[in-house]
């Protein structure tokens, strides 16, 4: 792992902080020549301190080291969050991938809680955050007032998600200006992925129907708009997941009495597609580009972590891809749990694909803010600004947490890769050692998932697991899905904590 150094003013620039510190010596009483130092000071992303803890820690996973929280205070939850908690697991504090629990134990965040924190707990380069705070960099902006951070961080993804060397202007601003298909250069900022997508999906929608009636009459206007979707084992609805809104949730099977309603009524249809079944895909693309249907767009993830882990293969994904640019159809890239935990940040960018639209969050801010981005393309720009409006989407301490998160994995590219290389290759060895229990690895580096031959020995297992503080989930729920223990590291992971983890899961097996 890479340490580095940065400064503020390493991250946005000399002159935006001798801007804010020319204001923030008059509004908030600093003394400018200290500031502008703070502003200077060089922040140790991963110091000897935050290490040397994680090694210390590492050795006593499972340990009561502390009283706890003896308060009784159960919340005021709804029934269904009520079932859900474990207030044994609840962090009083935690630092990098552990936790300590409101029981006084150590706890490895195997999941990275759930898929967010990135960098883990705690993580020394967010200090620049703290700093910011100290030096009266306003957090709250608006969609009229976008800050000078939230900019800089639109410009670094469109640089980053097209490959272009940071000192390549002349490229970029190419880039900028590009109005040809599935060229990336357009951000919309947002909350959670669930309103990403749905920015996406509504940008798909507008080719069917106005927004308003400011709209002219839209390309589709007439057809019944279908949306593809990864299909679950059954043919089902299942597999995909792309957030909490109403339209999403029906495209992976809930509300299956509205969604009756909207497909009987020829207002939208979803189609769903098999997995890795490149004929299956063909077939349906054709049919539902004929008479009153025209597909609307195709979303998928690359790694389905809300369907035992299975991955989208490369070849698959690149002829599905051809045959929607063939039929003019949107292809939305759900990244939200798979961007940041692969070398580049993208997960897209391994796979050469150019989707119209990538989703991104929960790794970009390391689970510091709610922050997720949608962008897109010229193309496919076509919402006014209360099409996708969030009053706090703009937050610039959010942004800054992205651009933070994007610094120090730009520069531990080989370290995430080869980490996740290590934790594929130790997962396979312990699964041919106990083929009994496991039938086969799936997902890709971090992300990864361990297929039992039956729910009960996933269930026991990540008992087992969970009993030793190890925070595993198991995935056996959906309909005809191969039973799965799901972990997903953070990226500051060592080969020496995945050995413990697999110390661990051995025992586990054995009991």
């Amino acid at each position: 792992m890479i340490n580095i150094k940065r400064s503020l003013c390493d991250i946005l620039g000399s002159e935006y902080c001798k801007a804010v510190n020319e204001v923030s010596s008059f509004t908030m009483g600093l003394n400018p020549i200290e500031s502008f130092k703070t502003a200077n000071e060089k922040v140790s992303f991963v110091n000897d301190d935050f290490l040397n803890k994680q090694k210390e820690l590492q050795g006593l996973i499972g340990e009561k080291l502390f009283t706890g929280l003896i308060v009784d205070n159960a919340g005021a939850p709804t029934e269904a969050f009520k079932k859900a908690f474990n207030k044994n697991m609840t962090p009083l504090g935690g630092i990098g991938a552990f936790r300590i629990g409101e029981d006084g134990r150590v706890y490895l965040a195997a999941k990275s809680e759930h898929y967010h924190v990135s960098l883990g707990h705690n993580f020394p380069g967010y200090r620049l955050i703290r700093i910011a705070r100290e030096l009266g960099i306003p957090n709250s902006t608006h969609n009229n007032t976008r800050g000078f951070i939230t900019r800089t961080l639109e410009r670094e993804l469109i640089r980053t998600v097209n490959g272009i060397d940071k000192n390549d202007s002349c490229s970029f601003e190419k880039i900028l200006a590009s109005e040809e298909k599935g060229v990336l250069n357009r951000v919309i900022n947002l909350e959670t992925g669930s309103l990403a997508v749905e920015a996406g999906v509504k940008m798909m929608l507008s080719r069917f129907y106005k927004l308003d009636k400011t709209f002219s009459e839209p390309k589709y206007s007439g057809k019944i708009p279908v949306f593809f979707v990864i299909a679950d084992n059954d043919s089902g609805f299942e597999a995909n997941y792309h957030g909490t809104t109403v339209i999403t949730q029906t495209f992976r099977g809930m509300w299956p009495g509205l969604y009756k309603r909207f497909e009987e009524n020829e207002i939208y249809k979803v189609v769903s597609v098999k997995i890795n079944d490149i004929e299956d895909f063909k077939g349906k693309i054709q049919k539902y580009n004929t008479g009153k249907y025209k597909a609307a767009g195709f979303l998928h993830e690359i790694i389905l972590m809300n369907y035992g882990g299975i991955i989208l293969e490369k070849d698959y994904l690149a002829k599905a891809y051809e045959l929607c640019r063939e039929t003019d159809t949107f292809i939305l890239c759900d990244e939200i749990q798979s961007c940041m935990w692969y070398k580049g940040m993208y997960l897209h960018r391994l796979y050469s694909l150019r989707p119209d639209f990538v989703i991104l969050g929960k790794g970009f801010p390391g689970g510091e803010y709610p922050a997720s981005r949608i962008i897109t393309t010229a193309k496919a720009d076509s919402l006014n600004q209360f099409g996708a409006l969030v009053t706090n989407g703009q937050e610039e301490l959010a942004s800054l947490s992205y651009l933070i998160t994007m610094e120090f994995a730009q520069a531990n590219g080989d370290f995430i890769e080869k980490t996740g290389n290590y934790i594929e290759s130790r997962l396979n060895e312990l699964k041919d050692k106990n083929p009994g229990s496991i039938a086969r690895i799936e997902g890709l580096g971090h992300l990864c998932a361990i297929h039992f031959h039956s729910v009960e020995e996933t269930i026991a297992f990540v008992k087992k697991m969970n009993d030793m503080c190890i925070d595993v989930s198991a995935h056996t729920y959906k309909a005809n899905c191969p039973p799965a223990a799901l972990l997903k590291p953070p990226i500051i992971t060592t080969p020496d904590l995945v050995d413990t983890i697999i110390e661990k899961m051995e025992s586990a097996l054995k009991k």
